[in-house]
């Protein structure tokens, strides 16, 4: 996986941490729940991006 994959989950799961804490002040469950959907995509997203790591590790050997 390239570091720019990293970087752009990395700032996804920021991004939604950032909108389910907005959400959660303003009481806008709408936000909350939109910055979990954001979170799991990239977290998601990471860890098929760990397998392809994983896969390349085992086969490169």
């Amino acid at each position: 996986m390239g570091i720019g994959d990293k970087i752009k989950n990395a700032a996804e799961e920021a991004k939604g941490k950032t909108k389910e804490g907005v959400g959660d002040a303003t009481d806008n469950t709408s936000l909350e729940a939109e910055g979990q959907m954001d979170q799991a995509k990239a977290k998601t997203k990471q860890a098929g991006e760990d397998v392809k790591d994983a896969w390349k590790d085992a086969t490169d050997g």
